[in-house]
């Protein structure tokens, strides 16, 4: 063999080897990265559907298959074990929510009963499901190849202004609380309520300082812009974002404004994007509002005769169809995090089985690897992808353990409520 034809053979020889790689595709490069490092999901509302379909009664469903195709009745819902499989979901959050349009003693106890149903959830699944508690827990649940169960609460009305019942709520397995739902608790300000505390009241700030203690995430989606800054001033762990988007992509006051985002950079935390529409797409936002205004204008235009309201809204909707949001618009949310705060403080909360419509190629939670083939396709590379998947929020959860262990030496607060 000559020279030549040796460096020709070995040229060929390296493009050969070379080719794997220079051929992945970004569903390639999008399973690589969810096989190393699948989905922990920050928000997932199925306990409220078991509660408020089948009653919390366990013989009615099977979470095999709660698909449009599942014999049950109640079934027909976002999220099940064949489709967490298919969607490569390592480990999800289930949101133990209850209503805010109740006083707070009975907020307490029906957010207990939820937790008890996650609990029962896992324990009825057991080859598939392993309740976390911990970031080790999450990743045992990687080893052992079952999904991580972990509980958040959403709503700081669900611990009745009681830093006791938040101790305990922890001692249940809580491992996050959104500081307020939709309405304001009596000492923080949320983002869709009229402001009241002005942010965080003083007892709002014990709650943080208690919440690092105990090593519970502080989750700040659903709070002002206001209460957000007041959370920043006063923990000494990162925050998470369970299930928000950018303000400067879409203006819903539920999303992260950039004067926030920029400070996840010193603070640690991150924001895991979410899926419903009215935060994804500014053009549903804007749709949203229009609509609203015309059931407004129509309820005037005919007073005491709702048919004839209903039917002019009706023929205005059949004019002005409704927007779809797309997963492009999704991607569109994460470009910007990611340009303010950086690869480091994003994650992903979908917020399925707590939305009543769905963006275009995401239906459900098998869709995931979808998302993460369009950020591939946009130059993420596979470990900025399993830091989006897991990694960032196994990050923050550690830290968020680590800062609890400093505080180890501190007494439980006595603060309560107006003192």
């Amino acid at each position: 063999m000559t020279k030549i034809s040796a460096r020709i053979g070995f040229t060929f020889a390296l493009v050969a080897l070379a080719s794997p790689v220079l051929s992945a595709t970004p569903e390639d490069v999008a399973r690589a990265a969810l096989a190393r490092s699948p989905v922990v999901d920050g928000h997932n509302d199925v306990p409220e559907q078991l509660r408020s379909r089948f009653g919390n009664d366990f013989s009615k469903f099977d979470f095999h298959d709660m698909s449009p195709t599942a014999s049950q009745k109640g079934g027909k819902m976002h999220t099940d074990l064949a489709r967490l499989r298919k969607g490569m979901v390592g480990g999800q959050f289930w949101s133990v929510w209850v209503s805010t349009d109740q006083s707070e003693v009975s907020a307490v106890r029906e957010v207990t009963e939820q937790i008890d149903v996650v609990e029962r959830l896992v324990a009825a699944y057991p080859k598939d499901l392993m309740l976390a508690k911990s970031a080790d827990d999450i990743e045992a649940a990687f080893r052992q190849r079952r999904i991580a169960s972990l509980i958040g609460m959403e709503g700081g009305h669900s611990i009745g202004s009681s830093l006791a019942v938040l101790r305990q709520m922890y001692r249940a397995g809580a491992r996050y609380m959104t500081i307020t739902h939709s309405k304001n608790t009596p000492w923080a300000d949320s983002a869709t309520d009229a402001p009241k505390s002005g942010g965080l009241a003083p007892f709002g700030v014990a709650v943080v300082k208690e919440m690092n203690r105990l090593g519970m995430l502080v989750d700040i989606s659903h709070v002002s812009e206001k209460t957000m800054m007041d959370v920043l001033d006063t923990t000494a762990a990162p925050v998470i974002f369970s299930h928000s988007g950018a303000r400067a992509i879409d203006g819903h006051a539920r999303n992260v404004p950039d004067s926030v985002l920029a400070r996840l950079k010193t603070n640690g935390g991150i924001v895991m994007q979410v899926l419903l529409p009215d935060y994804v797409s500014e053009e549903v936002r804007q749709w949203e509002a229009a609509k609203a205004a015309e059931e407004a204008r129509s309820s005037t235009l005919f007073k005491g005769d709702p048919a004839g309201a209903a039917g002019a809204v009706a023929d205005w909707i059949a004019a002005h169809p409704r927007p779809h949001a797309t997963i492009s618009q999704v991607a569109d949310h994460i470009d910007h995090i990611r340009e303010i705060a950086g690869i480091d403080h994003i994650g992903i909360g979908g917020d399925f089985d707590g939305m009543d419509s769905v963006v275009d190629g995401l239906g459900d939670v098998s869709t995931y690897p979808a998302l993460f083939a369009e950020l591939a396709r946009r130059g993420y590379s596979q470990q900025d992808l399993e830091k989006i998947a897991c990694r960032n929020l196994i990050r923050v959860f550690r830290a968020t353990e680590a800062v609890a262990k400093a505080k180890s030496g501190e007494s439980p607060s006595n603060q309560s409520f107006g003192s």
